[in-house]
């Protein structure tokens, strides 16, 4: 029995090719395959349509050991991922009685009146060989085939059938045919520099890490507002060291900008600042919307530092609710520099706070000029003996200007309290 090191994902349904839905269980099936050392080499998507992954599957299979499957084992006609798969493995499907009465039992215990549709008994239709996965928290089974020297899995798409399915997959069976070592990650998370610039700086040391025993792998990932640097290695044994090791080295490279090691996010990195100073913290917000105040709160425990917060959208409550003086609107205009700090000292002096946060800018799509484009953001941090202030201009659509308006507010403060640029 040849032991997988390979794996490919296909996530199924149409669904999944529009807008506004994503496929979120290929995340969790990696990470669950990376636990086992097992590398996925592809994910892909296809749509409700059975040629098409009749011919997907047939060509991944060539490819990997393991394919994983999601999606597409509902009991309506879009639901072919079990009729494909039984194509292309060249294998006829039949009803497994058992499923069949496990899903009418389960359809009476839900007090219908009425009797279970006979379309159900689709998701009773196994291809021969195939061994039947329980599912505890859905009707559709999942399903278990040995195609020569390779493994089929389908599961179904919901996330919470889908889950403890896979993790009892990965704790016992894939586990015992898993062949590499499990794979172990380190995060370190980047602020105030775009992504080539980190690559610059860290280009160096990827080779370093690459020549070691054991080597050390490295991917850089630009997101909104931060570049996220992936660290990783085969060797559980010498993970931490090995990765500790690495995240020390890239933190020296990168300095200041790296604020975030183990995990935790920038709002979790201010918040635990805060606390360890015995600050509070207080926000004024006007392009952003409350975001900033949001993201801080979502953190529990938050009320130890967070003080007040204050949405002020238009000139007058600038005025009114933050002290800001009109003639300060009227010189310099709502979004700039002597704004922003009236309304980060506003808010500190009315929460009361010690530290104070001002945010206005031009998130978009309308209101832009030529001296101040859509995408201008002003930001100033606050405390008795300090004053931060900088204006920014972020690209992208509205929701993008205001993330990284709250992401750059938030990294501000951080640098502030830790008496950094």
């Amino acid at each position: 029995m040849k032991a997988i090191s390979r794996a490919a994902i296909i996530a199924v349904g149409s669904e999944l090719l529009t807008p506004s839905k994503q496929d979120t269980n290929s995340l969790f099936i990696t990470d669950r395959l990376n636990g086992l050392g097992i590398d996925v080499a592809a994910k892909a998507i296809v749509g409700d349509d059975r040629d098409e992954l009749v011919h997907l599957l047939a060509a991944t299979l060539a490819r990997v050991d393991l394919v994983v499957l999601s999606g597409g084992l509902g009991p309506t006609d879009d639901d072919v991922t079990r009729e494909a798969v039984a194509i292309a493995l060249d294998r006829p499907l039949a009803e497994d009685e058992r499923i069949t009465a496990h899903l009418r039992a389960r359809f009476a215990a839900r007090g219908f009146t009425m009797p279970m549709p006979e379309n159900n008994r689709r998701q009773a239709m196994v291809p021969a060989g195939a061994r039947v996965i329980e599912n505890t928290r859905g009707s559709a089974p999942g399903l278990w085939i040995d195609h020569d020297d390779r493994v089929v899995l389908l599961l179904p798409g919901p996330p919470r059938e889908l889950k403890p399915m896979l993790t009892a997959l990965t704790d016992g069976s894939l586990r015992e045919r898993a062949s590499g070592a499990p794979i172990v990650r380190r995060l370190v998370r980047v602020a105030g520099r775009i992504e080539s610039q980190v690559d610059e700086v860290l280009g160096p040391l990827y080779k370093e890490w690459a020549a070691r025993t054991p080597p050390v792998a490295a991917t850089i990932l630009a997101t909104p507002g931060s570049i996220e640097l992936h660290l990783s290695t085969r060797h559980p044994s010498v993970a931490d060291v090995s990765l500790a090791r690495a995240v020390d080295e890239a933190v020296a490279a990168i300095g200041a900008d790296a604020y975030s090691t183990d995990g935790r996010l920038l709002e979790e990195i201010v918040g635990d600042l805060l606390v360890e100073r015995g600050l509070r913290i207080g926000v004024s917000e006007s392009c952003t919307g409350g975001l900033i105040t949001s993201r801080l709160t979502d953190v529990p425990g938050s009320s130890r530092y967070v003080d007040a917060s204050i949405v002020t959208y238009s000139n007058q409550s600038k005025s009114d609710l933050l002290g800001v003086a009109a003639d300060l609107i009227e010189t310099h205009g709502a979004v700039s520099e002597p704004v922003a700090v009236a309304m980060a000292d506003g808010i500190r002096a009315r929460a009361p706070a010690d530290v104070g946060v001002g945010v206005t800018g031009i998130a978009g799509p309308s209101g832009g000029t030529p001296e101040k484009p859509v995408g201008t953001v002003v930001i100033a941090a606050t405390t008795t003996s300090e004053r931060r202030v900088r204006t920014f201009r972020f690209f992208g659509e509205r929701a993008q200007v205001k993330f990284q308006a709250g992401q750059s507010a938030l990294d501000m403060v951080r640098r502030l309290l830790l008496g950094r640029r």
